[in-house]
């Protein structure tokens, strides 16, 4: 085939974006921003010279550009750097399709025809005919033919390049060829790669999410980045009944988060302390909602100072005692901020299915404990009464002394300060 000039990008779009109306362009400088952030963990790493002695950049840019955005530049030239890039692109929230595209910059048929030949002939199978069908988009409506004549001529020019190696299915076709005719260029691709779609980070807040190591906390948290919310994290633990190992554990799925919600700050609590006085003092069966309204507590406390507008949890309708529906209306009244749980009405399956999408399931099943698990009543309360539970924590000796254990686990915190951003 006769090669014409073409130039490697990437064709990047946006979903819910596109609805916000006099915002939109707030939310699109938002997600460039994330994106050109993405691509420059792969970019600054470079590539190596020849003899190895010098690292050289993979420059990639990324810029909007009639409704689409673009990202073009030398690391798309390099097979290995565009795969990269792509899947740090995928992971962005806001992103909805990704798709490897040519660039011409001439706008004669006879081109265009050539050059959407060529990218056909790299998607030829060597067996078999492989069927397929051309979409024509003319953007640039001063063109002289319409949007179907373009891809029925795009089509036959196909057909008479390689007549017996192809054939059209307008029905079920394995190449959909896409040429999209535009006023300075036109745009090749075919296959467009899924992304998570939602809003960019950093356009909806900032909340703490009380990080458990199980399955659900990381996938609410993962959820809620993807509605444009910034992350923070609290992790209680009961050492020395709850180990080390755990804790890091705790920090490993903050890491894997980090790779969709940028740096993830996580405070490291331990709240024994207010265990034991419960466990001394306050009935047993009612252990589970009490020291949950601690945590909330001791977390507002936390959201409060680092500027959080929310507190989030993992927490799903009847999946254990503390998350009745009357379990979350008492931990609620714990709180004055909105505590998000953006699992609340899901199945259990589905949210093990994202946790492995996201990559966050097999570190949350190891088998490490949490402090959930030290002093669990063998019978707990499954519908508590709000002024039961307060006449509970009143045997701690009042208020004064419910601050001052408050005051004594909040002085366990530590700060996790090796923020990964993968």
């Amino acid at each position: 085939m006769t090669q014409i000039k073409t130039q490697n990008i990437l064709i990047i779009r946006y979903g819910e974006i596109a609805l916000k109306g006099m915002n939109k362009p707030y939310f699109e400088k938002t997600l460039l921003r994330r994106i050109r952030a993405a691509m420059a963990k792969v970019t600054r790493q470079g590539q190596h010279s020849e003899d190895g002695s010098a690292a050289l950049p993979l420059s990639c840019h990324a810029y909007a550009d009639g409704g689409l955005l673009i990202a073009e530049g030398p690391a798309l030239e390099d097979t290995e750097s565009e795969e990269k890039l792509i899947r740090q692109i995928l992971r962005v929230f806001g992103v909805s399709t990704v798709s490897k595209a040519w660039r011409i910059r001439a706008r004669e048929l006879t081109k265009i025809r050539a050059a959407a030949a060529d990218w056909m002939e790299q998607r030829l199978n060597e067996s078999r005919p492989v069927t397929f069908k051309v979409f024509g988009k003319r953007a640039d409506k001063t063109y002289p033919i319409t949007s179907p004549e373009l891809a029925a001529d795009i089509g036959e020019a196909i057909l008479e390049a390689f007549p017996d190696r192809v054939r059209v299915d307008v029905h079920d076709p394995e190449v959909s060829l896409y040429v999209h005719l535009r006023r300075k260029d036109v745009l090749i691709f075919d296959d467009s790669l899924k992304g998570f779609g939602g809003l960019p980070l950093g356009t909806n807040g900032k909340g703490l999410i009380l990080l458990s190591g199980g399955i659900d906390s990381p996938v609410a948290a993962w959820l809620m980045a993807k509605r444009g919310m910034q992350i923070e994290a609290v992790h209680f633990h009961s050492y020395p009944y709850t180990s080390k190992r755990a804790e890091e554990k705790v920090l490993d799925l903050a890491d894997i988060l980090a790779a969709y919600c940028g740096k993830v700050k996580v405070h490291i609590v331990n709240l024994l302390p207010a265990q034991e006085a419960l466990a001394a003092k306050c009935p047993e069966n009612e252990m589970t909602i009490l020291v949950r309204r601690f945590m909330v507590r001791i977390a507002e406390k936390i959201a409060l100072r680092e500027s959080c507008d929310f507190l989030i949890t993992g927490e799903n309708l009847g999946q254990v005692a503390s998350q009745t529906a009357e379990g979350i209306a008492v931990t609620d009244r714990a709180s004055t901020l909105p505590i998000l749980r953006p699992l609340i009405a899901m199945d259990k399956v589905d949210i093990m299915a994202l946790a492995q999408e996201i990559g966050t399931y097999e570190t949350s099943i190891l088998p490490y404990e949490d402090c959930c698990t030290v002093f669990l009543p063998k019978h707990p309360s499954t519908k508590p009464v709000l002024s039961h539970i307060e006449a509970s924590e009143a045997l701690l000796g009042g208020p004064e002394a419910i601050e001052a254990l408050e005051d004594e686990v909040l002085a366990s915190e530590t700060l996790n300060t090796d923020e990964i951003e993968s």
